[in-house]
């Protein structure tokens, strides 16, 4: 049952720390963004070198943001945080050093932004996956909520701290500021005393394999791609307030800088009004109802923005927009952290977080065309539009799951094969055999809970998968999944048995006769060298390296 209070993950002392240095670097990342927005801005007069700063901050998610969920799983991400925060420390404290010398240039602020950028990147996962690591499940909604209003406050103290710096000092000691607000952090997260973790006998999972696992995990977990979905759908709409609001201000309402300032505020007071109401409203509502909402009071918050000309009515409406991001975005983070296991989870989380970055980017270029041709307020109609029509989505792709299947506790362990030989750990690839013998009139069901069953073969990384019935002998039904080394297949297994799997694996027994039960063979394929006047073999061949007749693998 989830926790009464908003507040009560801060009871927590580790959450509380990092909490407090999540809030204290957040502020000093705004200040550095005003403080480059400013250095910028006295270097050079080149509105394309300005805007470059952005592109500078946003491009290392792309380019890091899988490899940094892979390198979360399968580093010490204790070690990784600290990795990452020194990283950006040195890169804030010699952009200081630059400025305080004068040896800036815009070329050299864009390179040290992007190098910012790249700890960032490689940060962000590893810092989302920490927070179910140190909470109570039933603590977690509200975490996720607390870290957005460290995010929402900072982003309103921030750009004000950082404009009064540089107004009586200089950028540099904005740049100064941030690289100390990342050596707090540092020293907050080495006191953190992580608990011992389990301890593989295998070798470490390569990077590329990692990557790729994350995203075999997400193709074929379903809570997952509905997650992504959705995702994509709200943020795409979404973007445009972010993308138009500037415009909104300067070109519709004639309104100063200062007037799109305040409605950030009140977005950010939006999103901390959400994180009080939120125990309140997740005992109340479904997570698709609470999606339901908030996308709806967001679709009539980029119509005030189109429409509305009353200030005092905008900020209400900000406020409101403010309370429906963080609900929206509350929900997805919760979701996507919630319904994948500890293996995968910083994957998860970096693939989640490049689709949302995704969405928003493609659809600020997408409602910035529109609202060139059509219109600022056609614009902002049509993304509210699209944002109600993207509430038709839950009739298919329900966020809710069930709550058995976000324990993913290992039911049991797997069988260990009998070997007649122990292959290298690269030697591969490996099939994995498990023959059934079926009646005509439960095939059916059978195949309906095989192709399950191979769902999550290929979830829990199976590079292909079958099922396949002997021509002879109709009754005789063999289900293979392939791995791509002996190495991977000793990964998937280490793993155990899921609940679910489990369950279909009753259900698949019963629908098996005869006295003997599934036969399981394991068989490795052969790369033969021929020696001179040795005939090769085939390409392709295989042999066994361990069969039993017992419990399905």
């Amino acid at each position: 049952m989830a926790s009464s209070s908003p507040f009560t993950p801060l009871k927590t002392p580790i959450f509380r720390m990092l909490w407090i240095a999540s809030f204290v670097s957040n502020v000093g990342t705004w200040m550095q963004n005003v403080g480059a927005v400013g250095l910028m801005t006295e270097l050079t007069t080149s509105p394309v070198l300005v805007a470059l700063l952005q592109t500078a901050s946003a491009l290392p998610v792309f380019l890091l943001s899988l490899p940094a969920g892979a390198l979360a799983d399968l580093l010490d991400r204790r070690k990784l945080l600290i990795l990452t925060q020194t990283w950006m420390a040195a890169v804030a404290l010699l952009l200081a050093g630059m400025a305080f010398g004068g040896f800036s240039s815009p070329w050299l602020l864009l390179s040290l932004t992007f190098l910012l950028g790249l700890g960032g990147a490689l940060n962000n996962p590893v810092w989302q996956s920490v927070t179910p690591e140190v909470v109570p499940p039933a603590d977690l909604p509200q975490a996720i909520a607390l870290n957005s209003v460290s995010f929402n406050l900072a982003r309103a103290l921030g750009p004000a701290l950082g404009g009064l710096v540089i107004g009586y000092f200089s950028a540099g000691a904005a740049f100064l500021l941030n690289g100390l607000s990342f050596l707090g952090t540092i020293y907050m997260v080495y006191s953190w005393r992580r608990e011992p973790q389990p301890v593989s006998t295998l070798a470490a999972e390569r990077l590329v394999m990692a990557m790729r696992g994350g995203l075999r995990y997400a193709r074929f977990a379903p809570p997952v791609q509905r997650i992504l979905l959705r995702g994509a759908a709200f943020t795409f709409g979404g973007s445009a307030l972010f993308a138009l609001m500037p415009a909104v201000v300067a070109q519709r309402l004639l309104r100063p800088t200062s007037f799109y300032s305040l409605l950030l505020t009140c977005m950010g007071l939006g999103a901390v009004l959400a994180a009080v109401l939120l125990p309140r409203l997740n005992r109340r509502l479904s997570i698709d109802g609470r999606v339901a909402l908030a996308t709806t009071v967001f679709a009539g918050g980029l119509l005030g923005l189109g429409y509305v000309n009353a200030p005092w009515l905008l900020y209400g409406a900000l406020v409101l927009v403010g309370m429906a991001w963080m609900l929206v975005l509350n929900s997805f983070s919760v979701g996507v952290q919630t319904v994948v296991p500890r293996w995968v989870q910083a994957r998860t989380i970096s693939i989640y977080l490049l689709v949302i970055q995704g969405g928003m980017a493609v659809g600020s270029v997408v409602w910035g065309a529109v609202a060139e041709r059509a219109g600022l307020p056609l614009a902002l109609a049509g993304a509210a539009g699209w944002l109600l029509l993207s509430l038709l989505l839950a009739r298919r792709y329900s966020l809710q799951t069930p709550p058995e299947a976000l324990d993913h506790t290992p039911t049991r362990q797997r069988p260990e094969p009998v070997l007649a030989e122990e292959p290298a750990p690269a030697e591969g690839p490996v099939i994995t055999t498990t023959t059934y013998r079926v009646t005509p009139e439960n095939r059916a069901a059978f195949t309906y809970y095989m192709e399950q069953l191979g769902r999550i073969r290929r979830r829990e990384g199976a590079i292909g998968w079958g099922l396949y019935a002997d021509l002879a002998d109709p009754d005789r039904l063999m289900e293979y999944f392939l791995s791509e080394s002996w190495e991977e297949y000793l990964r998937q297994h280490q793993r155990g048995v899921g609940r679910e799997e489990a369950e279909l694996k009753v259900r698949l027994r019963q629908l098996h006769y005869g006295s003997e039960p599934p036969h399981v063979s394991h068989l490795l394929a052969q790369h033969h060298h021929p020696a001179a006047g040795h005939p090769a073999m085939p390409p392709g061949s295989t042999r066994l390296v361990a069969s039993t007749a017992g419990e399905a693998t």
